[in-house]
């Protein structure tokens, strides 16, 4: 296993049998489907992801202010 940047393990491809892999992948898919069908029977969400969006893509708004926690205006 690769030591990254950090101290962080990296990946360990053998860590998994091949068919705890399989039961990786059906989980990650049958997860996506569920999150598609909220999604798609929850139009408020969708509302909020585009306001959130819009304000984002603003031109005046610094893509900062969502990613950090509060910080004096000298450090942003």
């Amino acid at each position: 296993m690769a030591t990254l940047r950090g101290g962080l393990l990296g990946p360990d491809p053998g860590a998994l049998s091949p068919a705890q892999l399989e039961q990786l992948r059906n989980f990650k898919i049958q997860t996506r489907i569920a999150n598609e069908k909220y999604l798609r029977t929850h139009k408020e969400v969708e509302l909020l992801l585009s306001g959130f969006f819009r304000v984002l893509l603003n031109a005046d708004c610094s893509v900062k202010i969502f990613g950090v926690p509060p910080q004096s205006p000298s450090q942003l």
